[in-house]
């Protein structure tokens, strides 16, 4: 079964910053791999917040650099 909230973080992220969704790996560093700062990431983090009709703490994503990740926060928010 695909994994439907990391392939659509991924289209999010694609979007976001335009990169090519096929391009991006579920392992990749989102700040090497898409090189934002912290505040694109957090325009991303609102981004996926109002895809996801959900609420992620700042807390909650201290330490998270990759897709996969961001993807397991998700998960534990809906």
């Amino acid at each position: 079964m695909p994994d439907d909230i990391l392939a659509r973080l991924i289209d999010q992220a694609a979007l976001r910053f335009g990169e090519p969704a096929r391009e991006l790996a579920p392992g990749d560093d989102l700040f090497e791999v898409l090189g934002i700062d912290s505040l694109q990431a957090l325009d991303l983090l609102t981004d996926l917040e109002e895809a996801f009709a959900i609420e992620i703490p700042d807390w909650e994503v201290q330490g998270v650099h990759t897709l996969a990740g961001l993807a397991d926060v998700i998960r534990r928010r809906l």
